[in-house]
C-alpha cells in the first residue's frame, strides 16, 4: 500500500474508531469555510431542499464529481434547492479544503469540521456509522432529514427525488 493510500485510509479509519468509543454527542455547528453560516441547522428548514455534501479535499470522487453539484446548486439555488458542503479536512487541513474549493470552482457555501466531529454528526443524524466521502444528506424544506447516501449521487437522481417528494412530475 503506497503512503498516500495509507494516509487516506488512516484518515477515514480514525473517525470511525473515535465514533465507536465516543459517548458524547456532537453539535451541528462547524467552522464556516465560505459563507456566513456555521451550522447545518442554519441552512435547513428555510423552505428549500438542502443537499449536504460531506467531502474531503483528497477524496478522488469528491474532486471528480464536485462540478456536477456546483451546476445543480446554480440551477436550483434561486428556486427550491441548494447545496451546502461540509469538509472533513479539519482545522489542520483548512488550506487543502480552500484549495479544493478553488480548484473545483465551488460556488456553494461550505463548512469544515474535524473528521471525528463530522463522523459523529452524521451518525447521530442518520443512525448508522460513518462510512466515507462523499456522503450526502438531503433535508426537506421543513428541515427534516429526507434521505442519505454514501457515495456519489448523480444530480439527475437528486432532481428526480426532490421532484417526487415535492409532488412534481419529471421535467
Amino acid at each position: 500500500m503506497n503512503s498516500m493510500k495509507k494516509q487516506s485510509f488512516n484518515r477515514y479509519l480514525l473517525p470511525i474508531i473515535l465514533l465507536l468509543f465516543s459517548s458524547g454527542s456532537s453539535a451541528s455547528s462547524f467552522a464556516a469555510l465560505t459563507g456566513n453560516q456555521n451550522s447545518v441547522d442554519d441552512y435547513t428548514g428555510k423552505g428549500k431542499w438542502v443537499v449536504l455534501m460531506i467531502w474531503a479535499s483528497d477524496c478522488h470522487i469528491c474532486n471528480r464529481e464536485s462540478q456536477s453539484y456546483v451546476e445543480f446548486h446554480e440551477k436550483y439555488k434561486n428556486d427550491n434547492a441548494v447545496v451546502v458542503g461540509l469538509s472533513m479536512d479539519g482545522k489542520a487541513g483548512t488550506s487543502d479544503a480552500l484549495e479544493f474549493l478553488d480548484r473545483n470552482k465551488v460556488s456553494f457555501d461550505s463548512l469544515i469540521g474535524e473528521p471525528e466531529q463530522v463522523a459523529s454528526f452524521y451518525s447521530e443524524k442518520v443512525g448508522i456509522p460513518w462510512a466515507g466521502t462523499p456522503t450526502f444528506m438531503i433535508y426537506a424544506p421543513d428541515g427534516s432529514l429526507a434521505a442519505q447516501q454514501v457515495g456519489a449521487v448523480p444530480t439527475e437522481l437528486l432532481e428526480n427525488f426532490i421532484n417526487s417528494q415535492s409532488g412534481n412530475t419529471a421535467e
